[in-house]
This record gives C-alpha cells, sequence and structure tokens, in this order.
C-alpha cells in the first residue's frame, strides 16, 4: 500500500512526463523516416490539432497536393482526418479513451497515409492521453451489513470496492470512512492493482444503544482537479431473535388504473428483521380483510408482492385501504399499512337527463325563451368527467349552462311557424378524456301558430260574367284565398264589404257564401239597367284579433234578346191618319218614306232588320232590309188605288228574334181632293164605333157604382140599429129614440159625391226612352183630323220631333181601320 506522501510524488512525476512526452516522440520520429507519433488528450473537440504532418515528415504542402495524400487505412482511422492543402492533421470524431481502450493503457490508434507519384507509406500512430473525466462510482448506493452485537473487536468487514475508469493517476486512489466510534478503515490493493477497504470493529455494539450505524464510504481519484464518488454504509446490529419483523415505511401507498388486468403489479412492502437465519426469515400476509378487496387483491407471501386477482372499477371503489403483517419464524410480528389509490379511466359515457322540455312553443316566444332544462353527469372524474355540450350550429338554439352539471337550452332568432314548423334537436354530450366518449338525446320541438299572417287571395283580381234573366241564386264564381297560418288562424271566411251599386247596396245584388267563397246572384239581372258588378270581397281568418285582406270582383251582366224593336216613325196615333203622299208621277225607286226603329238590347240583339209583311198591291213598294225605306219598284199608273196600306215587320237578330209591326198608309195621288173622301169615310165610321163603345162602358160603371153604394148603406143601417136595440136592452132606462142633429136621409135625393181615379199604364221601357229624330222620312205628310171640318193640311219637309216618351212602342194591325 502507498501512504498519501507517496501518492502525491507519483501525481507530480506523472505530470512532468505528460509535459516532456510531446518533445521526446518528435525525437524517435525524426530518427525513424516514415513513421511519426503524436499524443494527445481525449475529449478534445472536432477540428482539433493532432500534428502538422507535412513539416514532421519533412514534405512540402505542394507534394502533400499532388501526390493526392489521403488516409487509407487504420484501426481508428474515423477519429483522424488530413488536410491535405494544409498539411496537418486534425480530429475528425470526439475521442473518449475509456470507450476506445477501457483500461488497456496506453491507449493509441494508428493509420496510414500514402501518397501518389511517387508511391509513399507512412505509418501515423496517435495516443490518447488520459483526462479526469470520471469520478469513482460505486455499484450500489447502500451497503448494507449485518452485525450482531456479539462481535468481537477487531472483526474485519470487507465493502464494496469503487470503480474509476480513468487510468493512472486519475483512476481510484484512496478510500475515507466517515467518523464514527465503532469501526476503523484499513485499504488493501489486489495483485491486480484494484484497490478495496475493509472495515475494522475497534469498539463492541450494543444493539439497545444503536441498532443501526449509517456511515459514509468515501473514494478519492487523484486527478486535477480531485473527483470522488460517495456510498452509504448502512450497518443493522443483530440480536438473538428478540427483534421483530420491522417494516421499512409505516404506510405504502400505491396507484392502479380501473379495469387493470389481473396479474398487475401494484406495490411490492417490505420488512426486515435484524435477526438472522431463520429468526430474520419473514413472511408477508393480510390481515382482517373483508369485502371487495380481498376478492380484488393478493400478496406473495414470501417476496411482499401485491397484484391484482379481479376487475376493478372507479365508479364502485376509489381507494382500498389494507393492513399487512410481516411474521418472523419466531412468531413476532410487525404490521403496516396499504392504500391503494384507483386511477379512473374514461370508460363512462356522459348520461343526459331532461329535466323540463316545452315539447311545443308559441312562434312569437323571444330569442333567449328556455326551451328544455337538462342535467349532463359523467360517472368519471377530473378531465374524463369534464363534459362539453353541444348541438348543430344550423339549428337555431344555444346552450347555456345555468348550474354545475345542468344547462338551458335557449332559442336563438325568432320561430316562422310557416317556414319551419318543427324541429329535430340533437343535444350531444361530450367528455373530455383522451379518447372522448359522447352521447346524444334527441327532441323533436314544434312550433305552435301565432296568427301573423293574413289570407291572401288567389288572384289579384276576379272577373266573371252571367246572363241578364238569369235565376236569382245563380253561383257566378268562386274567389279563394289561402291563409299560410294553421287551423283556427287559418279558416277562412269570406264577406261582402259595404258598398252601393247605382244606389243600392251590393248585398241586394250577390251574395257570398262565408265558407266555400261561392259568389250567387240575389235578383235576376237587366242588361238594360246595369252593366256591370264591381264589389270588394274580404276574406278574414279565426285568428283573435282576425287578420284580412280584399281583393275586387268585377261581374259582367252579358246582354238577351229580351226587348223588342220600337218604332220611332211613323208615329201611331189614334185621333188622326197619317198617310205618305205618292203622285201617281212618281218613277221606279221614288222614296215614299222610312220606317225607323231602335232596339234597347246590344249587339246582335239590336240588329234590325225590315220587312214587307202585308201591303194593298205588293207589287208596287218594297222596303229596304237594313236601311227601312220604302220605295216604289215601278212606275205609278192611273189604275192604282189612292189608299194603299202597308204593314211592315221589325225584326232584331237575337236568338230567338223578337219583331214589332207598323202600319203605313200612303196616298197616291196628285191632289188633296182627290184623297180626301177616301180618308174621311174612313174616320167618321171609327168615330162613330170608338164614340159608342165609350157609352157603353160609361153606363155600366155607373149603374155598378149605384149598386154598390145602396148596398152599403143598407148595411150600416142595419147594423145602426142592432146597436141601438142592444143599448136599450141592457139600459132600464125608456126607449126614446135620439137622432143626431143634421141627419140626412141616406135613402133621399142628395148627390152622391163621384170620385175618379185614373191609371196610367206605361210600357216598362218608357221611362228611359229619350230618343228624338229629325227630319221625317217622308216628302209628303197626309194628316187626317176626323173632328175637323174636313180640311186636309198638307206638310212639306216639315221637322217632326217625338215628345211621347210614355206612347206605345208596338202598334197592331187594328188600330188602324
Amino acid at each position: 500500500s502507498l501512504d498519501i506522501r507517496t501518492h502525491q510524488t507519483v501525481h507530480l512525476c506523472g505530470k512532468w512526463l505528460l509535459l516532456w512526452t510531446p518533445l521526446v516522440l518528435f525525437l524517435i520520429t525524426s530518427i525513424t523516416n516514415g513513421q511519426i507519433r503524436y499524443s494527445i488528450p481525449e475529449e478534445m473537440k472536432k477540428g482539433s490539432l493532432i500534428g502538422n504532418v507535412a513539416q514532421d515528415l519533412g514534405l512540402d504542402v505542394r507534394r502533400l497536393r499532388s501526390g493526392r495524400a489521403r488516409i487509407v487505412s487504420g484501426e481508428r482511422s474515423q477519429y483522424a482526418e488530413l488536410k491535405a492543402d494544409k498539411g496537418i492533421l486534425v480530429v475528425s470524431e470526439k475521442i473518449d479513451r475509456e470507450e476506445l481502450c477501457g483500461e488497456v493503457a496506453p491507449c493509441s490508434f494508428s493509420l496510414e497515409i500514402i501518397l501518389e507519384n511517387p508511391i509513399e507509406l507512412h505509418r501515423v500512430t496517435v495516443e490518447v492521453l488520459d483526462v479526469n473525466d470520471h469520478a469513482p462510482t460505486f455499484k450500489n448506493n447502500v451497503i448494507r451489513l449485518e452485525i450482531s452485537e456479539s462481535a468481537t473487536i477487531g472483526s474485519h468487514f470487507d465493502l464494496e470496492s469503487a470503480y474509476d475508469p480513468d487510468a493512472g493517476i486519475n483512476g481510484l486512489q484512496n478510500y475515507v470512512l466517515s467518523p464514527n466510534d465503532h469501526f476503523v478503515l484499513k485499504q488493501h490493493s489486489n495483485a491486480d492493482g484494484v484497490r478495496f477497504a475493509v472495515m475494522i470493529l475497534q469498539k463492541a455494539l450494543d444493539r439497545e444503544l444503536n441498532p443501526q450505524l449509517s456511515l459514509k464510504l468515501i473514494a478519492a481519484d487523484g486527478g486535477a482537479p480531485q473527483r470522488s464518488g460517495t456510498v452509504n454504509v448502512e450497518i443493522s446490529v443483530l440480536d438473538v431473535n428478540d427483534n421483530p419483523p420491522i417494516f421499512n415505511q409505516s404506510m405504502y401507498k400505491a396507484a392502479v388504473l380501473e379495469n387493470a388486468h389481473i396479474g398487475t403489479h401494484i406495490t411490492t412492502v417490505n420488512a426486515s428483521d435484524s435477526d438472522s437465519g431463520s429468526n430474520g426469515l419473514i413472511t408477508y400476509s393480510f390481515s382482517n380483510v373483508k369485502g371487495k378487496a380481498a376478492e380484488t387483491f393478493q400478496i406473495d407471501s414470501f417476496s411482499g408482492r401485491i397484484t391484482v386477482t379481479d376487475n376493478i372499477d372507479y365508479e364502485k371503489d376509489k381507494k382500498f385501504e389494507m393492513r399487512v403483517i410481516a411474521k418472523d419464524q419466531g412468531g413476532l410480528s410487525d404490521a403496516s399499512k396499504v392504500v391503494i389509490e384507483v386511477i379512473d379511466s374514461n370508460d363512462n359515457a356522459p348520461v343526459i337527463n331532461i329535466m323540463s322540455f316545452s315539447s311545443i312553443i308559441s312562434e312569437d316566444v323571444a330569442p333567449g325563451t328556455t326551451v328544455a332544462v337538462f342535467n349532463v353527469k359523467d360517472a368519471d372524474s377530473e378531465r374524463n368527467g369534464k363534459i362539453t355540450c353541444s348541438i348543430d350550429s344550423n339549428l337555431p338554439f344555444k346552450i347555456k349552462s345555468s348550474l354545475t352539471d345542468y344547462y338551458n337550452l335557449l332559442s336563438d332568432v325568432a320561430f316562422d311557424r310557416e317556414t319551419t314548423p318543427e324541429y329535430n334537436i340533437t343535444i350531444t354530450a361530450t367528455d373530455s378524456g383522451a379518447l372522448p366518449l359522447s352521447t346524444q338525446s334527441f327532441l323533436h320541438l314544434k312550433i305552435s301558430d301565432v296568427n301573423d299572417n293574413a289570407p291572401i287571395f288567389t288572384k289579384t283580381n276576379y272577373l266573371a260574367s252571367v246572363f241578364e234573366n238569369d235565376s236569382p241564386g245563380l253561383s257566378i264564381l268562386s274567389v279563394s284565398a289561402h291563409d299560410s297560418d294553421w287551423n283556427q288562424n287559418a279558416r277562412t271566411s269570406y264577406f261582402l264589404e259595404d258598398a252601393e251599386i247605382s244606389g243600392s247596396p251590393v248585398s241586394s245584388f250577390v251574395s257570398i257564401n262565408a265558407e266555400s267563397g261561392i259568389v250567387n246572384a240575389v235578383r235576376s239581372f237587366d242588361y238594360e239597367q246595369i252593366k256591370q258588378l264591381v264589389f270588394t270581397v274580404r276574406a278574414q281568418d279565426g285568428g283573435s284579433p282576425p287578420l284580412s285582406s280584399n281583393v275586387s270582383v268585377k261581374i259582367l251582366i252579358q246582354d238577351q234578346n229580351d226587348n223588342p224593336p220600337q218604332v220611332l216613325y211613323p208615329v201611331q196615333t189614334g185621333g188622326s191618319v197619317v198617310a205618305e203622299m205618292v203622285p201617281r208621277s212618281a218613277e221606279v225607286g221614288y222614296l215614299v218614306t222610312k220606317v225607323v226603329a231602335v232596339d234597347v238590347d246590344s249587339g246582335q240583339n239590336a240588329w234590325l232588320s225590315y220587312k214587307l209583311q202585308k201591303a194593298t198591291d205588293r207589287a208596287l213598294f218594297e222596303v229596304g232590309l237594313q236601311n227601312g225605306e220604302i220605295r216604289t219598284i215601278r212606275q205609278v199608273t192611273d189604275k192604282d188605288a189612292v189608299k194603299q196600306r202597308l204593314t211592315v215587320i221589325v225584326e232584331d237578330n237575337g236568338q230567338p228574334s223578337r219583331s214589332a209591326t207598323v202600319i203605313v198608309n200612303v196616298a197616291v195621288a196628285d191632289s188633296f181632293p182627290e184623297v180626301l173622301s177616301e180618308f174621311t169615310d174612313s174616320t167618321h165610321d171609327k168615330e162613330y164605333n170608338d164614340n159608342l163603345t165609350f157609352y157603353l162602358v160609361l153606363a155600366l160603371a155607373v149603374v155598378s157604382f149605384l149598386f154598390i153604394t145602396c148596398l152599403v148603406v143598407i148595411i150600416s143601417v142595419k147594423i145602426y140599429r142592432w146597436r141601438q136595440s142592444r143599448i136599450l136592452y141592457h139600459s132600464s132606462l125608456p126607449v126614446i129614440p135620439y137622432y143626431p142633429p143634421r141627419y140626412s136621409d141616406t135613402l133621399g135625393t142628395g148627390t152622391l159625391q163621384h170620385v175618379y181615379n185614373y191609371e196610367v199604364c206605361r210600357t216598362t221601357d218608357s221611362r228611359k226612352s229619350d230618343c228624338k229624330f229629325g227630319r221625317a222620312a217622308s216628302q209628303n205628310v197626309l194628316v187626317m183630323d176626323p173632328s175637323s171640318t174636313g180640311t186636309m193640311q198638307r206638310m212639306q219637309g216639315e221637322k217632326s220631333i217625338l215628345d211621347e216618351p210614355d206612347s206605345p212602342l208596338e202598334v197592331s194591325a187594328t188600330q188602324i181601320n
């Protein structure tokens, strides 16, 4: 063994050799041609200079470049690199001497450099010098010794050796034991130079005073700076089985993942017994473990290893506490507590509970209205139990957290039932586990209707037509309106808006079915009175308050041929005879007169045609079909009768057609006296007949009036006498006839007052006739008045205006005889 002074001397010699070794190697290299040797310390950085090869080999740098100098071989050629352009050898990779050579000393590697033209081969040997870059280390952190208290003084106890991979002075040089009262340290070396330490007991141990001794063993090298390593020496003082096993922990804490596989190792308990031999042999067991823990875990009786024997569910058991007993062979024991925490795994999906849900909600609710309240729970814990709730982003809803684990589903916009009457809402709850689990809940929400839409007619206006004289109650047309609301709010009723047509309320013309919207005629229409009906129909829904809209309805009255033609000229009078004069010298086509007629109907129903129905001489006259002109169709002769009577029929173009007839008297003569006798005779006869008829009717009326008057008087007298007799019968007074003053006998010769009632009868269309006509069609008009002295007035070119709107429109052939 070496003492401290010897160690210092060797350390100084090592430093001197490190300083002079390059110089000695250079001298040796110069002597040996083609072979050089370098020495470098380990752990040099990449690119560090190893040596100037060109200079040491006596070569020019240009020779190295022209000879393409390079390293061709070598056992550790990757550690060095040749810079041919500079002629130097540098470190290409960091060198660790301990890795390169281990415990071999000295440590070196060789490589060959080749040049061409001419070929030269040079060997380079690089020695790697040790650097104190490692500290001595012990294999274990603690050296445990069990020494009986009966051990004698001077007993030796070998300690674990330290290891230092450095070499020479940088290797392990010395051991030092921490100061204590019981042991001293002795150092020894093996034949191979490995140093080790031995503790020698110098003072007896007393277990009762010091059952455990803790010392520190320090191992130091000789490098600069010096490095060292430390190990704890734990000494247990043994007794003769008077010590029970002792657990190294009063409580063991461990964690296990739920759903861990059967056989999973959880923890290992450890107890120590200061006794030796069989007295120190310890067995482990659970003490009074009941319930789930006894089925879930087991302990190895010799090793104290605790493993899983059944499935573990965090949601049922979050922690297990068990008592472990360690017992030696002598019957002594110790107890410890084992606490096993169960680590949650994300094996439970969230659970959604709908606490409150309004399946029907009104469309007019404000945004932010609560639709549903729900609770979400997750049996997992911490991150695995953190829940996030969501719904489809396209739905008009949002989720807001109100209390812990409670959420509100709120409306986000205003609803419109007519656009979307219902929603299918999917609520998704997702936890935050590494592999997240999720649950969905489905809600079906219906939107109840609010009367926010008025009825809309299918057309902007309605147009229909109806024939006049159709029967009342006829269906004319049907209006229809659509309401996009629902149920009662969409129930549409139809009404007529109050209005007047030609001074009469619209309801006197048409009616409407409130349910179907069918418009019916209330009465028969007359085209000549009213040609169209324009009124407004209102469609009203059944909401509260109701909404409505209006539409204009126009009904056109179509004409029917219900009016015959009206003859305006020639005028038919009862008191005088009108005759057209035709001279006997009249040529063919002579215009005698023109029949003028109108028809109050319209269209083709008012197209008139004229035909000659009868004539005294049909070969003499003709009537224009369209214009009603009466013309001669041959030359008038002396043989033609003076009095010509023509019957013209006027027909319209309706289906069926209606007609009127007119009698035209024509006088064929050159002078008035010639015609006078013809028309005068006939006039007197007619007047006589008319007067006779009048007197007969008047006499009949007077006789009837007198008979009725007498009958009334007689009945009145009878009634009066009967009443008087009744009064006298009930009265006790004597009967005294009483006559009121100024009593006159009804049977006297007094004159009865005659009252005449006159009724004027007019045609239905007479009140509308306001036609005026200008010049007469005939050039010569002969008027015969029977009450005159027989004078005949001749009117030529006289303008005649008809001022009799109430004159009859139809003249029969019997009016003029």
